[in-house]
């Protein structure tokens, strides 16, 4: 009876497999009165019940456990005809059992067997191991867990999709091939990870840090622990080191500086091959071969097993000498007195003299290299793409050849100056000519706003620089900018200042202008700040007032140097940092605007610098000359060109970066436009990599001139070239 009862009530976690009691029946089970007497007598197993242990046998199965229960029951009513005083004390027993079980199924409320615990114990090995067999690995128990019969496609996954709501949040178990559901829990744990917050949710990451070195006068200081061992012991590596630089001062290696001895120094060819010698030392040193020592057969008296039968003496005549092992024939003397001299003595010496005088004395290092292993592995311009690669559109309007041309922000105008003495506002869809503006002289530069929200474009024309307005696009935005140059309010007492700035007439400001500055010398360049409100040009003059900055918001101008080295050909603004880069004929200048100093000078190693492009990120520089070079520079690398690019046959008259695409243009007096494929890289350790995909030819060949000014779409890979035909051309 004592194993009838203690079976059931064991503890339902203990046993793997059997099924817990569902709520309602465990709400059925009544609390039986103790037992009141003390000196009632448990077996071992049945105290264990009570003390909370389990029994050893709860390996069964659920089955063997109704079956064990189910004889159990009737051995206990056959029983209970025979006598009367069993039946209650094993009554008694079972109801002390059930109250212990009782006990311990309410630690395990939560968990439910009606779910198989399916884990694959293979452990972390590949799943690659298992694609041959039926099974991915083996469960606890160790049976095998095999995969499904068939395989889901995507009509499968649909399917369940559409029939089960949970489906999003269900993934599939390799190690199992079981679909697990993730619980609410899991799947804020998963978002948390995609927006790159912490894991644990309850972990603030802007709690104030606690300055634990603080600027605050101590009594005690911060630790009182003596001083280490090792901060008064000599390092081991010093003296290693030290011991080096003693050998070497002993062995004559290191000597001390005296006067160069004029006597030359020869080595000894003849010199014993020791290792601690000269030549020994020497790294590239062949050392002469040594001889073989004699042996037994070379004996005056060899043993009789050394000496030749008549078979061999005749076979080792017959031989060719080259096939001989032996060069002579050992031969027994009955004392060295008798032994002859030898014959060949002299003629082997003078042998071993010429092998050692014509042996060489140095190694010489053979480089076999393949010749196709020499050509730099350039990735292929399919690769490369997007990049302009045919004529799409050609822009005529002008009469004379085009100097200069802008793209506005957005990249639908383009705005160009010819020496005609017009500026002509494009449409680029549709090269169609939008608006013409009279200026009466030849229009040397021209910069549209980058700003996107001021609708201006900037004309270098002779001695000034005219500020218009094209009235082209947003009207909302061209009134605007018109607003902002008319809220300006002139100082009482005006400064003095390098330029003047001139409001313009009712008629001019009906063709779209706007301000004029005007200078003392004529105006050879106009580039505008990242911003819009900062303006930079470049003066033809042999003064030093050659650079002007202007800044239209105030109108106010200033030249930033005292000093110019050399004749300045452009300049342009960092487009990150308050740098201005000013290039003269033979050198770059950057300098800083805030601190008002030279930061870094750049040496193209060219006879005259003719332009200068900025890379968008900044750290890189490109810029073309008259003698046919496009030289790259890395600003974070060295002053020196990086990379010298020699595509051009004639003069480059403009280089430029594209804002958006790793490309940049060069155009030359040639009529061609070369576009390269310039990749920089976020790791400082890898080089830029420049690779020239496309020549765009079209432009034709007036005056010995050929592409002016080259310019990119700000959005779309597509390149603006004007030429000396009086022509602007759109490849893309």
């Amino acid at each position: 009876m004592a194993g009838a009862c203690g079976k059931p009530h064991m503890s339902p976690a203990s046993l793997p497999g059997k099924r817990r009691l569902e709520p309602d029946q465990e709400l059925q089970i009544q609390e039986p009165p103790l037992l009141s007497d003390p000196d009632s007598s448990l077996s071992d197993s049945e105290e264990s019940v009570f003390s909370g242990l389990e029994d050893s046998g709860s390996d069964t199965s659920e089955e063997d456990t109704e079956g064990v229960a189910g004889a159990s029951g009737d051995e206990d009513n056959h029983r209970a005809e025979e006598t009367s005083e069993e039946p209650t004390q094993a009554a008694r027993l079972c109801s002390r059992t059930e109250e212990a079980g009782a006990l311990t199924r309410d630690e395990y409320e939560e968990d439910s067997s009606d779910e198989e615990d399916i884990r694959n114990t293979v452990g972390n090995v590949p799943l690659a191991w298992y694609d041959e067999f039926p099974h991915v690995g083996y469960d606890l128990d160790g049976k095998r867990i095999y995969k499904p019969l068939r395989t889901r496609d995507e009509l499968d996954q649909f399917l369940d999709k559409m029939d089960d709501p949970d489906f999003w949040r269900t993934v599939q178990d390799k190690m199992t091939g079981r679909d697990l559901r993730l619980t609410d829990e899991q799947v804020a744990l998963v978002h948390r990870l995609q927006r790159g917050q912490f894991g644990d949710s309850g972990f603030n990451p802007y709690e104030p840090a606690v300055d634990f070195f603080s600027g605050d006068i101590m009594i005690h200081p911060v630790t009182n622990r003596p001083a280490d061992k090792r901060s008064f012991i000599p390092s081991l590596v010093e003296k290693e080191k030290v011991s080096r630089m003693v050998h070497a001062i002993k062995m004559g290696w290191i000597k001390p500086r005296r006067p160069h001895d004029p006597t030359p120094s020869f080595y000894d060819l003849w010199a014993q091959e020791d290792p601690n010698a000269v030549l020994g030392r020497h790294k590239m040193h062949v050392p002469a071969p040594k001889l073989a020592l004699p042996g037994h057969a070379e004996s005056y008296n060899p043993p009789p097993e050394y000496l030749p039968t008549e078979e061999e003496r005749l076979a080792w005549m017959q031989q060719e000498p080259v096939e001989r092992k032996l060069n002579f024939l050992p031969q027994k003397f009955p004392s060295l007195r008798t032994v002859p001299a030898y014959s060949r003595f002299i003629q082997e010496r003078f042998e071993r003299c010429l092998d050692l005088y014509l042996c060489p004395r140095q190694r010489k290092m053979r480089v076999n290299v393949d010749p196709e292993d020499l050509i730099p592995k350039l990735p292929r311009p399919r690769d490369l793409q997007p990049f302009p690669v045919c004529q799409a559109l050609v822009y005529r309007g002008h009469s004379d050849l085009v100097r200069c041309l802008s793209v506005s922000p957005g990249g639908q105008w383009l705005a160009s100056g010819s020496d005609d003495g017009t500026l002509k506002l494009w449409e680029v869809a549709t090269a169609r000519c939008m608006k013409t503006v009279h200026v009466g002289g030849v229009v040397r530069s021209i910069a549209w706003n980058p700003n996107p929200t001021i609708c201006l474009v900037a004309a270098a024309m002779d001695d000034a620089v005219l500020l218009l307005n094209p009235a082209l696009g947003d009207r909302l935005l061209v009134g605007s900018t018109d607003q902002l140059l008319e809220a300006f309010t002139p100082p009482e007492e005006p400064a003095l200042q390098p330029a003047r700035w001139l409001e313009v007439s009712e008629e001019e400001r009906q063709r779209g202008l706007r301000l004029r500055i005007c200078h003392s010398k004529p105006v050879t360049q106009v580039t505008w700040h990242g911003r819009g409100d900062y303006l930079a040009i470049v003066l033809s003059s042999q003064e030093h007032t050659q650079v002007l900055l202007h800044q239209v918001s105030r109108r106010r101008s200033q030249s930033p140097f005292r000093r110019s080295h050399g004749q300045v050909q452009c300049v342009a603004f960092h487009p990150s940092r308050p740098f201005l880069l000013v290039a003269s004929q033979r050198s770059i200048r950057i300098y800083h605007l805030l601190r008002q100093e030279l930061t870094k000078k750049l040496m193209p190693n060219c006879k005259w610098v003719s332009s200068m492009a900025v890379h968008p990120a900044g750290d890189n520089i490109i810029c073309g000359s008259y003698d046919s070079k496009l030289v790259w520079f890395d600003l974070d690398l060295s002053t020196k060109p990086y990379k010298v690019l020699r595509h051009h046959k004639k003069a480059l008259r403009a280089v430029a970066f594209h804002p958006r695409y790793p490309l940049f243009a060069s155009g030359s007096d040639d009529g061609s436009v070369i576009v390269c494929h310039g990749m920089v890289y976020n790791d400082l350790l890898q080089n830029p990599l420049l690779v020239p995909v496309k020549v765009l030819k079209g432009h034709t060949l007036t005056r010995d001139l050929g592409v002016l000014d080259v310019a990119f779409h700000p959005t779309q890979p597509w390149v603006f070239s004007s030429g000396a035909d009086g022509t602007i051309r759109l490849f893309s």
